[in-house]
C-alpha cells in the first residue's frame, strides 16, 4: 500500500511517495485521484481534462478505456466504438488490466522524471502504447484479426511504435520515451523488461515462422538497440545503446558493439534498476 496521503501537500511535496509492494488497483487508483485532486486545485484550467480522465471514473479499467479510446478514435472508429471494445476486453480477461497496472508502476519507478503515477497514465506514449497492444493482442486471440490489424495501424500513427497483435509481451514493462519501437509477429518479451526508444525486436529476413526474439525477464534494452532473428536474450541480460544483436545472450550478460559481443557480467536485474553504464 502507499503511504498516507495528505491532500493539503501541493504535487511538488507528493512527488515520488514510496511504494510498499504489494499493491493494489484500489490503492493506486485511489492515490491517483489524490494526484488528479491536488493538480486541478494548483491548475484550474485544467481541471475540466482531470476531471473526464480521472475523476470522473470508479475504477482504472474505466478511466483506462476512457483514456485509450480518446486517442485511438479517427474518422473511421469513435472514440465510443474504441471504448466498448476497451470495456469487452477488460471484462473478458481482466489479467490486461492486472497487466496496464504492473506497466503503470514500471514507469512510475524506473523513470526519474515520473513524478507521480497520473503523469505516465495521462501523458506517457509509451504506456499508451503498450494498454493498445493489450488490446489488440486480445483482439487476435478472439480471432478479430481485421480489427487487431486496423488498432495495429492507429497505434503505429499515434505514437510512433509498430507492435504486430500477435506478439507475446509480459507485464511490468517500462517503454520509456516509447518512440520508434518495432516489435514483430512472434517476438516473445517477458515480464520485467525496460526499453528505451528506437529498439527494434525484429527478424533477419523474409523468414517465416518463429523468426523474431524472446526476451528474457529483467533485460534492459538500450536507446537504438536492435535484437535480430529468432535467438534469446537472456534473463537479467543488458544490450547497450546502438547495438546490433545477431547470436543469444546468456543470463546477466552485457552485450555492446555492432555487431554485439559480450563485455563483461551484470548482476540483479538491470530492467529494474536502469543501469546504462557498460
Amino acid at each position: 500500500m502507499f503511504q498516507e496521503d495528505n491532500k493539503e501537500k501541493s504535487m511538488s511535496e507528493l512527488a515520488k511517495p514510496a511504494i510498499v509492494h504489494p499493491v493494489t488497483a484500489e490503492s493506486v487508483w485511489s492515490r491517483m485521484r489524490v494526484e488528479a485532486a491536488t493538480s486541478a486545485a494548483e491548475e484550474p484550467i485544467l481541471a475540466s481534462f482531470l476531471n473526464a480522465t480521472i475523476l470522473h471514473h470508479d475504477t482504472l479499467e474505466a478511466a483506462l478505456s476512457y483514456q485509450l479510446a480518446g486517442k485511438l478514435a479517427d474518422v473511421e472508429m469513435s472514440a465510443m466504438l474504441w471504448r466498448e471494445v476497451a470495456t469487452e476486453a477488460y471484462r473478458s480477461k481482466p489479467e490486461i488490466v492486472d497487466a496496464a497496472l504492473a506497466d503503470l508502476l514500471s514507469h512510475y519507478e524506473r523513470d526519474p522524471a515520473c513524478k507521480y503515477i497520473s503523469q505516465a497514465f495521462l501523458y506517457f506514449k509509451g504506456f499508451h502504447a503498450l494498454q493498445s497492444y493489450r488490446i489488440s493482442n486480445w483482439l487476435w486471440h478472439q480471432e478479430r484479426e481485421p480489427l487487431a490489424f486496423y488498432l495495429q495501424s492507429r497505434i503505429s500513427e499515434l505514437f510512433t511504435m509498430d507492435v504486430h497483435p500477435a506478439a507475446k509481451i509480459g507485464k511490468a514493462i517500462f517503454i520509456d520515451h516509447g518512440h520508434g519501437i518495432v516489435i514483430g509477429e512472434t517476438t516473445h518479451i517477458d515480464d520485467e523488461v525496460s526499453m528505451l526508444h528506437d529498439v527494434t525486436l525484429g527478424g533477419t529476413g523474409k523468414e517465416h515462422e518463429d523468426r523474431h526474439p524472446k526476451i528474457r525477464k529483467g533485460v534492459m534494452l538500450g536507446a537504438g538497440a536492435k535484437v535480430l532473428g529468432n535467438i534469446i536474450v537472456g534473463e537479467g541480460a543488458k544490450v547497450a545503446a546502438g547495438s546490433v544483436v545477431l547470436e543469444d545472450v546468456g543470463p546477466h550478460c552485457t552485450v555492446a558493439g555492432v555487431p554485439a559481443k559480450p563485455i563483461g557480467p551484470c548482476a540483479g536485474f538491470p530492467a529494474t534498476d536502469m543501469d546504462q553504464k557498460i
